[in-house]
């Protein structure tokens, strides 16, 4: 066996599909782009949908990747057994309706067996195959595979429900006797089985059919392969690993964990192990999805980050940590990965940044989670109950961070449990609350044949004309045929060139009008998309018909393309500006450029001071101010890195590509549309800046006629003020305002002292009628007071004085009713709660309420049951 290191293997991989025609696609971002039907990037194939299901027709049709990805199903079982990971690395070979079958697998062979590569030992690897795939079962044996190595799995079929689908083959590897967990006789014990000894490295997914609504399947128009090898488990192989953690992925990581524990070491306790294995996974995960623009945070992805790091914090404890120490793990993770992803390296200061300020925030979070968890066993203490509820095990789980396993350790040092029923049950709706906001969206779209077979050459040159007169019109698709005429009706054209503009990059498509040879307009434009190979595909309202072949004048409504353009520089502007402002760790999340108003969404850790903001929108001022020429310059994507040039959204360009320039301010890569001086765009203002998801913040503004119009009406909304506020000039109506505030602050002064005056004066008539029920001395009365808050203080003065055992007070406010419950101290250790009471007579009002034993209030809808519920009382407590 090799002794390869894991940088070897996939280096390795990669060339050998290479050597077999296939591009090497760079590992993409964790965080998906345009695909809302995945929190994160889980597998290789994930970032290759776009191709699969036809939506884009790739210039190579073999393609091979080592893909980070990203799972989170079962996270508890990270460190507990040998192979699960929340980041793994997946490397796959990929033929878009290339190559099949046979080639799949005599490719896999050769990898696996030959000298020049991997050079396993054949008779160590076993295949498993779909029963009726008789193809799949004749092409391993023609490569070299025993049939007694041949293993039928009705399981092998790979579906994820409506789209492509189709039989997978797994290989797995005999890692030896040794490595036997089972008896021989144990039904799991074989290829394929739940046991040590055989390990699944690779499978290979043919991709051959269409899985219909109806639930039937039609063979795809392209058949495609798909293929996934964990580069974890190939390299525990190599290394020869009891577990993937023993390998130069983690062991590193864990090493370095050990220099921060308390004397603890890798290999002498069980679970000391396990806590180790957690943090070298969490620590890998944690860096890498920060480092793609994810943030801690309660929501989403932020939400996973946080937790990992968490849960990695907590393992640190156990092992005697008590410093933060996860942050000092990145270089770690950077050192391990810095031949096939050098950024991590590139921006560790950042991702430490990050990391160190989520562990303090999680250690001062841990105090107040554990002054919960006390609270609620002094609540336990109080009753009968021993067991603490799913409900607030799910609270200290979700808001304070705490692991159940650690919940129910600190349980059960006191004597008590938790309802762990009651805990995944509030799991399980959180988990149905994600995948609900995600929505129902297809995970894989169903190739789209007929745009994939249209490779009719068409050429956009509206970068330097917006009409062009003599544009011929190559094809014209009806409800998804190909025709020859179209009288009226929706209809998608291609043209040999055309100057509208097909969205893209968050710039919104040309809209605009099509005439015949009369100057007539016979359609107008209304949306244009890219094809599967390139074309630009304009949806068009049909007015008058058209035939294929005739040339037609394409003209693009000029006012909107421009005011587009305006907007579209401004983002490159904006984009510089807060890179310059805020750090360069900020990168673009998304955008949209239309003609009143653009979009623009951005990584930052924590909000956007408005300071920093009013930084941001004077230096792209300044930028227009003075007048710099914006350049365009086409050329190759190495060129245009030496340029300086800036990947925005997305790594994803062509051969050639477009380098935009803003004088020496801004240049990146850019296929849209710009001005040619950024004098163009007269103004940028802000007009508003939020979080719109875990560490994405989201910036609006306008430029040119709409800055004016907007600051227009700022300046007119000003002027109101200052006549209802009686003052002279616009620049004193802050000051006015202030004087205005300070007023109302004294008259409510005022109205509380007299508002408390008057609740005491009747609180003395209220104090005096003191009632008996059974045993019990009694205060109740409706008042007119201002609120709970005076009901409170009225509850203060009656403890202090002693009154009686109870007291029950209610108010009605704006057409609601507000009830408080009292109980001396004497009284609660009797075993008169306050909150019982509450709850037995809220119902008077249409309401509900809680609190503490000697403490509870409760609000309702039904102000006319004040003197009932006053009623209810007294025959409660007689019941007593």
């Amino acid at each position: 066996m090799k002794n390869l290191s894991s940088s070897q293997i996939r280096a390795m991989y990669l060339d050998f599909f290479k050597q077999h025609g296939h591009t090497i696609e760079p590992s993409a971002s964790l965080v998906p782009k345009d695909d809302p039907s995945l929190l994160w990037i889980n597998s290789g194939v994930a970032t290759m949908k776009k191709y699969f299901d036809g939506s884009v027709v790739p210039k190579n049709h073999r393609l091979t990747s080592s893909q980070k990805s990203i799972r989170t199903n079962d996270i508890e079982n990270v460190g507990k057994t040998a192979r699960h990971h929340t980041l793994f690395e997946m490397l796959g070979n990929f033929s878009v309706g290339d190559y099949f079958k046979k080639e799949a697998i005599t490719w896999a062979f050769e990898l696996l067996t030959s000298p020049d590569w991997f050079g396993w030992d054949k008779d160590k690897l076993y295949m498993t195959v779909y029963p009726k795939d008789t193809d799949a079962k004749k092409y391993w044996e023609a490569a070299g595979v025993a049939p007694d190595h041949l293993i039928d799995m009705d399981d092998n079929f790979w579906d994820i429900g409506q789209g492509p689908s189709g039989p997978d083959t797994e290989v797995f590897y005999d890692r030896g006797p040794e490595h036997d967990d089972l008896k021989p006789d144990d039904p799991e014990n074989y290829p394929g089985g739940e046991n040590e000894r055989y390990l699944e490295v690779w499978n290979i997914v043919f991709s051959q059919f269409n899985h219909k609504p109806d639930d039937t399947y039609e063979p795809l128009p392209r058949k495609n392969i798909d293929t996934g090898m964990g580069l974890e488990r190939v390299t525990s192989i190599f290394q020869n690993a009891p577990t993937n953690f023993e390998t130069d992925l983690f062991l590193p990581i864990i090493h370095k964990t050990e220099e921060f524990s308390n004397n603890k070491k890798y290999g002498v306790n069980d679970q000391d192990d396990v806590d180790f294995k957690i943090i070298a996974d969490h620590a890998r995960a944690i860096t890498f999805a920060i480092g793609d623009g994810a943030l801690p945070s309660n929501v989403g992805r932020g939400y996973v980050i946080r937790r990992l790091i968490r849960r990695a914090i907590v393992s640190g404890h156990r092992l005697g940590i008590e410093k933060d120490f996860l942050y000092k793990l990145v270089p770690i993770v950077g050192e391990i990965m810095k031949s096939y992803y050098p950024e991590v390296l590139e921006q560790k200061d950042y991702l430490a940044k990050v990391i160190h300020s989520e562990e303090k925030r999680f250690n001062e979070t841990l105090s107040d989670g554990l002054d919960l968890l006390n609270n609620l066993l002094d609540g336990l203490k109080e009753s009968d109950d021993k067991v603490v509820s799913g409900k607030d095990a799910f609270k200290l789980y979700d808001t304070y961070g705490f692991p159940l396993e650690m919940t129910r350790e600190y349980l059960n040092d006191e004597g008590y449990s938790v309802d762990e029923d009651g805990f995944k049950s509030e799991m399980q709706k959180q988990k149905d609350r994600a995948r609900n906001a995600r929505g129902d969206k297809k995970s894989m779209g169903v190739q789209r044949d007929l745009l994939i077979e249209i490779q009719t050459p068409s050429k956009y040159v509206g970068y330097d004309q917006l009409s062009v007169p003599d544009a011929k019109l190559l094809d014209i698709i009806v409800n998804e045929k190909l025709v020859d005429s179209v009288d009226k009706g929706i209809a998608e054209f291609i043209f040999d060139k055309t100057p509208f503009y097909a969205e893209m990059g968050g710039q919104v498509a040309d809209q605009g009008v099509i005439k015949d040879a009369n100057g007539d307009i016979c359609a107008k434009v209304t949306d244009v998309q890219n094809a599967p190979n390139g074309q630009n595909l304009h949806t068009v309202e049909v007015l008058k018909p058209m035939n294929k072949n005739n040339s037609y004048s394409l003209d693009v409504d000029r006012h909107f393309h421009s005011k587009v353009e305006k907007n579209h520089t401004a983002t490159h502007l904006l984009d510089q500006s807060l890179r310059n402002i805020l750090g360069d760790h900020t990168q673009q999340a998304g955008s949209l450029v239309e003609p009143n108003y653009l979009r623009f969404d951005f990584t930052h850790f924590g909000s956007v001071t408005e300071d920093d903001l009013n930084k941001v929108e004077e230096l792209v001022n300044e930028q227009i101010f003075k007048e710099l020429p914006v350049n365009t310059v086409e050329t190759d994507q190495e060129n245009g890195k030496k340029m300086g040039a800036i990947a925005l959204f997305d790594n994803k360009y062509g051969d050639k590509v477009r380098v935009v320039s803003a004088g020496d301010f801004s240049v990146e890569f850019c296929g849209g549309n710009h001005v040619k001086n950024t004098n163009e765009l007269g103004l940028f203002k802000i007009t508003s800046e939020s979080g719109v998801g875990a560490g994405v913040r989201r910036i609006e503004a306008v430029t040119s006629g709409d800055a004016f119009k907007y600051l227009n009406n700022e300046e007119n909304i000003l002027k109101r003020i200052a006549i209802n506020t009686k003052t002279n000039k616009l620049e004193e109506v802050p000051n006015r305002i202030n004087q205005l505030q300070e007023e109302i602050k004294e008259l409510q002064q005022k109205q509380e002292t007299l508002e408390t005056k008057i609740a005491n004066q009747q609180a003395d008539s209220v104090f005096e009628n003191v009632q008996n029920a059974g045993d019990l001395k009694v205060i109740t009365g409706v008042l007119k007071v201002s609120g709970m808050g005076q009901l409170r203080q009225l509850a203060d003065t009656w403890r202090n004085k002693n009154l009686s055992d109870v007291l029950v007070l209610g108010t009605s406010i704006k057409g609601k009713a507000n009830l408080i419950v009292a109980v001396s101290d004497d009284q609660v250790k009797a075993g008169i709660k306050a909150g019982d009471l509450i709850k037995a007579i809220s119902s008077e009002i249409n309401g509900g309420g809680g609190g503490r034993p000697n403490l509870a209030q409760a609000g309702g809808s039904n102000p006319e049951g004040l003197a009932k519920a006053m009623d209810a009382a007294i025959e409660w407590l007689q019941k007593l």
